[in-house]
């Protein structure tokens, strides 16, 4: 038996899942044929924008769901349902409020019928190792985010797992309390002081994943597929400035902006908005904001993604997102790693509000199906008006009920502002009123 094999923890072969409404076949593919091996003494990083079936793959692994096809073993048993070598810690910091920190933390023990003293023992040492001591007798409304999600780390080490599973825990705390935790973490786990043997963490943030990660795993969208895998053989501790550093950060942006040749032809199909074409929840602010941006000093029309991202302040989850609809309507394009502005995008960035509107509904009919779907049903109607659910049900034949009701609203906001047709809140009907 080779070595790889030796010190496989956790395989996860073929793994494809599906979901649907209540009642019906399964329609959206979410994940699709991943693979993946996570070995003992690594940090393995799931990277990929929102919509990728990351966190739905993390839930597979720990056995909180099954896949509609594929496996995934671990110490080469099948997973069927919670293992007790793995242990989670959430995004959201899912703490019992009327118990306190010691009590939160020997949870898992007491459910694992460990006696009382030996638990007690336990969740005591799991404490202090994760920075708390001190606190064991208070209550999660009395601690601030970043030591809620301490206690949430220290639950999940208290059982001593073989396997740590992360579902993006930074993301809900602020920038200085993340890092903080984020470091003090890794300090533990290079001085072999966690009671682990890998760790396998849900990311969007991309530097996080080359400052913490032995291999990066990237899933592409809609459906979740590995794009790629990355090795990353810096040292501990990593420095983001380092030019070995950035120049990850940038081979990763560049496989993220990456499209395939379904991506690129399935923009003209209507109601062509299937899981893949749900369009995401972005203002016309910050549309019009991103083109500025791209076009002024120091970018000129053309701009690196990383440092658009440092300027702007956004992470995958926000940027990735504006810049794929700029590129859908044709105001951008991304590749390599960089979004440049196209001449009808260095138009509107230098437009004033009446040629910008002008211009945004030009694009918006010609390049969003259901923008010109939602026109040319007013255009036809005597009345000129129609109600949104006939609009939102026929998205549903493609899409769940969420991503319908989200991409609907999307093109609603996008529409008005391109004054393209008028909506009513109140009675949630469209029309053409005094645009016809």
């Amino acid at each position: 038996m080779n070595e790889i094999a030796t010190r496989t923890l956790l395989e996860v072969n073929g793994v494809t899942q599906s979901y649907s409404n209540a009642g019906e076949e399964a329609r959206a593919l979410v994940l699709d044929n991943v693979s993946l091996r996570l070995c003992q003494n690594e940090i393995v990083g799931l990277l990929g924008r929102s919509g990728c079936g990351k966190s739905s793959l993390l839930r597979i692994v720990a056995g909180l769901a099954l896949p509609k096809s594929g496996a995934v073993n671990y110490r080469g048993a099948p997973v069927t349902g919670p293992v007790q070598g793995v242990a989670m810690v959430f995004q959201s910091f899912a703490l019992f409020p009327w118990l306190s920190v010691l009590e939160n933390v020997e949870l898992g023990l007491r459910a694992r019928k460990v006696p009382e003293t030996e638990a007690r023992k336990r969740a005591l040492a799991a404490i202090d190792l994760i920075g708390l001591d001190g606190f064991e007798s208070a209550y999660p409304k009395e601690l601030s985010g970043g030591m809620r999600q301490r206690v949430g780390f220290a639950r999940a080490l208290v059982v001593q797992p073989d396997i740590l599973l992360m579902d993006e825990p930074f993301s809900a705390l602020d920038v200085l309390t993340a890092e903080t935790l984020r470091t003090d973490l890794l300090d533990l786990w290079v001085e072999g002081r966690m009671p682990i043997k890998s760790i396998l963490m849900v990311t969007h943030n991309i530097e996080e994943a080359v400052l913490m990660c032995d291999r990066i795993i990237v899933l592409s969208s809609n459906p979740g597929r590995i794009a790629a895998e990355i090795k990353v053989g810096l040292q501990h501790p990593r420095n983001r400035l380092d030019p070995a550093f950035r120049q990850l950060v940038d081979q990763i942006y560049a496989t993220m902006t990456q499209r395939t040749d379904t991506e690129k032809a399935r923009d003209g199909n209507f109601p062509g908005l299937g899981m893949g074409m749900a369009l995401p929840r972005v203002s016309t602010n910050t549309f019009a904001g991103m083109m500025e941006e791209i076009a002024d000093e120091p970018y000129s029309g053309k701009a690196d993604m990383p440092a658009l991202a440092d300027s702007l302040h956004m992470e995958v989850d926000d940027l990735f997102p504006v810049a794929e609809t700029l590129q859908l309507l044709r105001f951008a394009e991304m590749a390599e790693g960089d979004i440049a502005l196209t001449a009808a995008g260095k138009r509107f960035a230098d437009a004033d509000t009446d040629t910008r509107k002008a211009l945004f509904r030009d694009h918006l009919v010609a390049y969003v199906p259901l923008a010109a779907r939602i026109k040319q049903v007013l255009d036809e109607r005597p009345s000129h008006q129609a109600p949104a659910s006939r609009f939102r049900e026929e998205l549903e034949d493609y899409m769940s009920e969420d991503y319908a009701s989200s991409t609907l609203a999307s093109v609603t906001n996008w529409g008005r502002y391109g004054e393209v047709f008028a909506y009513d809140e109140q009675s949630q009907m469209f029309s053409l009123g005094d645009l016809h």
